[in-house]
């Protein structure tokens, strides 16, 4: 498995990563803490994270789930926000997303780590 200090590469590009990299990058970090229990692998990591808006006073995330009633959604989310506050310093407001999580979501080594090849 790869090592959980490390920032894994970039899957998804959220608008963050095109108007605030460096602060896309923080909450990249900040979410390396927030893990699916189930799972063993961060929410970025999954690609669960699907999109990501940095305004001056605030930003917004829009997160899926890996099952549609995972029991720990709520609060993997609720984690989530908070990281992303704490590391932002401006309110952040999360979304459910309706998009269906698939494996190939998954960041490239975390995936080869779960024996997928891209």
């Amino acid at each position: 498995m790869t090592d959980s200090n490390s920032i894994p590469s970039i899957n998804t590009e959220w608008q963050a990563d095109r108007t605030n990299p460096e602060k896309a990058k923080t909450l990249r970090e900040a979410w390396a803490e927030v893990t699916d229990p189930e799972l063993g692998f961060t929410i970025v990591q999954l690609g669960l994270i699907r999109e990501v808006v940095i305004g001056e006073s605030g930003a917004s995330v829009r997160m899926i789930l890996t099952t549609p009633f995972c029991p720990y959604g709520p609060a993997m989310m609720e984690n989530a926000r908070q990281k992303a506050e704490k590391a932002l310093g401006i309110p952040v407001t999360m979304e459910l997303g309706a998009e269906a999580w698939q494996p190939s979501m998954m960041d490239q080594e975390a995936a080869a780590d779960w024996g997928m090849l891209y």
